[in-house]
């Protein structure tokens, strides 16, 4: 039987008027993967905190078990500004320690793509003060995931993570063995790590077994039995389900749903999107030529990121765009969009951009553009266009968008200056679309976008008649709106993948298995002396210590495991052996890298 860990109890929140949980109940126990979803503003951050006690409930109670081991990447860290790097994440530990220990090598090139921290100035030894937001947050990631923990509680965990690093995190969790909560809204990652699913609404938590996938289809269930949700939400939900299904298989490593049911409850529902019929719309708004990029280069300053492209966006192409940060995404987008706004008269660094006549570019850039804090939500999209047609027969008046995109009617009338993060990205979209473009440049679209909204996003695009490009590291995202999927992966190139994201991080990993394997070839032949006599004489006795440490590691777990069998029924007691036991596998690890460095000398 699972051990319980954590206990929220009747548990209420209240924020000047607004209840955000409302007697909410619940459990986390040995083994748990919870995921947290729920729109921005419903209080997803609220309940973690409390279940990890760094806020206060107004009533009820969180207990924690006794000697709870518990980590907690908050979206705000509490690094030093005047520690290194080093400090922070490897602490006291000797460089021959840390470089054995698989778990921190592990962690150290997973989040930052090597031992030696490549693009940090000066590696482990860089002062963290200076540093990006996105950079401190990977540096606190890191700090925790070193560490040992019975319960790991992240918010927003793949933020600044590129697609490699989402799927490294993700299987780096998938083998730990601490109990997980996880609030975030990359549908591909809750999919390959969570087991459980939380969905704050209004002032309740719905759980739901399994992970995202499954999750969809749950809900889409409950809520057309309970008929609680108003039409337009059932419909968003059955589309998103729909595309779950007939999309790639096995999206969730546990799916629980069942699939009679679910092909049943999406009978009536069409694919996404009828692709040939907006080609031919696309074509009627675009003509023959969107973009054509010649044998271009792209430089940043005086470094050189893509060599000879020759590549071309036709009427109706909807690409992603993936690629290692820094290998020139957001360049390639600027490049074609600084062509399109200049009729062709500012070119890259070489070749040339040619740009149909008929190309009208909206552009959704990284940057929040910034608006008149005066102006009114409804006031900032009536500015554009108080109309927009989304194709295939769909028009839209600006108050209608903006309660698509959950502006309601109470908030239209809010001033710009006291929206959030996300809602400010949503206004910025919600403009962008009224201008009626026929080319879209998406770069980085979802961030700050909770699920719902990104769903409503899809449900416009999936009838936008246009081209497009979206660079994102939210991978549902681009499996969801794009049909093709194009890749730069650092060497100057601009490939098509034809097996799309999967293919990326197979490529990928070949290139650094081969840049790995290398170096591991030249180093022996630069710098490896001979091992004299007593070199060899020392690492033999090292050896037979390492031995006599094992042999008795093995007794004390042998004996672990007899008391673990006799204190069964004893939770509290269990706990803290198998506490002892993780200690000791860890140990053990070790020893046991050091055994293999020993080995070669003697």
């Amino acid at each position: 039987m699972a051990v319980n860990l954590v206990n929220v109890e009747n548990v209420s929140k209240v924020y000047g008027t607004r209840a955000l949980l409302d007697g909410v109940s619940l459990g986390v126990s040995e083994g748990d993967r919870i995921g947290v979803v729920g729109r921005n503003g419903d209080g997803k951050t609220t309940l973690i905190r409390m279940l990890a006690k760094l806020e206060e409930a107004d009533t009820g109670r969180v207990t924690h078990s006794g000697g709870l081991r518990l980590g907690v990447l908050t979206q705000h860290d509490s690094l030093d500004p005047a520690a290194t790097v080093r400090h922070e994440v490897i602490g006291d530990m000797a460089d021959h320690e840390w470089a054995g220990n698989a778990k921190v090598r592990d962690v150290l090139t997973g989040l930052f793509g090597g031992l030696d921290l490549p693009g940090f100035p000066k590696g482990l030894d860089t002062v963290i003060g200076p540093l990006s937001g996105g950079e401190r947050r990977r540096i606190a990631l890191a700090k925790l995931l070193i560490e040992e923990q019975d319960l790991i509680v992240l918010d927003e965990p793949t933020n600044h993570l590129d697609v490699e690093g989402i799927a490294w995190l993700a299987q780096h969790l998938q083998n730990r063995r601490s109990a997980l909560v996880c609030v975030t809204h990359d549908r591909w990652f809750l999919d390959q790590v969570c087991t459980r699913m939380w969905d704050v609404q209004r002032g309740d938590v719905y759980e739901y077994e399994g992970g995202y996938s499954d999750y969809v289809f749950a809900r889409a269930e409950r809520e057309r039995i309970a008929a609680t949700e108003e039409t337009k939400r059932q419909n968003l939900v059955r589309k998103e389900l729909a595309w779950l299904r007939r999309g790639a298989p096995a999206r969730t490593s546990k799916p629980r749903f069942r699939v009679e049911a679910a092909n049943e409850l999406i009978a009536d529902v069409p694919p996404p999107r009828d692709s040939s019929e907006l080609m031919k719309f696309a074509s009627s708004r675009l003509g023959k030529t969107v973009f054509d990029l010649e044998d271009i280069t792209v430089q940043a300053g005086p470094k050189v990121l893509l060599k000879h492209v020759t590549w071309q966006l036709g009427p109706g192409d909807r690409i992603g765009l993936v690629g290692v940060n820094g290998a020139g995404k957001t360049s390639l987008l600027r490049a074609m969009a600084e062509a399109a706004r200049t009729e062709g008269e500012t070119q890259p660094a070489g070749g040339r951009v040619a740009v149909g006549k008929t190309v009208k570019l909206a552009y959704l850039s990284q940057e929040v553009a910034e608006l008149d804090p005066a102006w009114r939500v409804l006031e900032a999209v009536q500015r554009v266009r108080e109309r927009v047609d989304l194709g295939k027969g769909r028009e839209m008046t600006a108050g209608q968008l903006c309660e698509t995109f959950g502006f309601n009617k109470e908030k239209q009338w809010t001033p710009v200056d006291d929206l959030s993060g996300g809602e400010r990205r949503r206004l910025q979209l919600l403009r962008l679309l009224m201008d009626e473009p026929n080319v879209l440049f998406l770069d980085e679209p979802t961030n700050d976008l909770d699920i719902e909204t990104l769903t409503q996003l899809e449900d416009v695009l999936d009838g936008w008649p246009g081209s497009m490009i979206v660079i994102s590291h939210d991978r549902f995202f681009v499996e969801r709106t794009t049909d093709r999927v194009f890749a730069l992966l650092g060497d100057g190139a601009l490939r098509m993948l034809p097996r799309g994201i999967d293919e990326y991080l197979e490529r990928r990993r070949r290139m650094e298995e081969t840049v790995a394997a290398q170096a591991s070839a030249a180093a022996p032949k630069a710098a490896t002396p001979e091992k004299t006599a007593a070199d060899q004489r020392a690492a033999k006795k090292e050896l037979q210590k390492i031995e006599r440490q094992l042999d008795k590691i093995s007794e004390k777990e042998s004996a672990l495991h007899a008391r673990i069998a006799e204190n069964a029924t004893d939770f509290a007691k269990v706990a803290d052996l198998d506490a002892q036991l993780r200690d000791l596998a860890s140990e053990r690890e070790e020893l046991e890298m050091r055994w293999l460095e020993l080995a070669e000398d003697a």
